[in-house]
């Protein structure tokens, strides 16, 4: 884990790190990724699905402050997962507002771009072997 560096949240994790959070109870993961890129792309069994931004249009989700306060109930920390870990920054900053211990996964479910400007090539939550299914 990362220190925060006055990011706005409590820091950054690895994919790992989230992962084992996740097993242990420690933390809850938060899949805050469209429903579209859940359904087509692939999802974290035991996930909350929770979209940050809303397809199309990417409109700010609503119910996304409530929906992260009822996810770290109990205290629990709160791991959020996007696509590269951008939009993960932005709904960790917004649930630190709202009095939730929350990191950014990094790297996200598919990483970043390669060269060639494909995903799961370079980092990220699938391309670590961890944890995944496709509908």
């Amino acid at each position: 884990m990362t220190e925060p560096e006055n990011k706005g949240y409590a820091g950054d994790v690895t994919p790992e790190q989230a992962a084992q959070w996740m097993t242990s109870g420690e933390a809850v993961l938060v899949d805050v990724r469209t429903d579209a890129e859940r359904e087509w792309v692939g999802y974290v069994p035991g996930a909350v699905p929770l979209a940050w931004k809303q397809w199309p249009g990417m409109a700010m989700n609503p119910a996304f402050d409530d929906g992260v306060v009822a996810a770290a109930a109990g205290g629990r920390k709160v791991v959020l997962l996007c696509r590269s870990g951008v939009r993960s920054v932005a709904a960790a900053r917004r649930a630190t507002e709202l009095g939730v211990e929350a990191y950014n996964i990094l790297e996200g479910f598919e990483g970043n771009p390669d060269e060639q400007g494909h995903r799961n090539q370079v980092g990220g939550w699938r391309k670590r072997g961890l944890p995944w299914k496709q509908n």
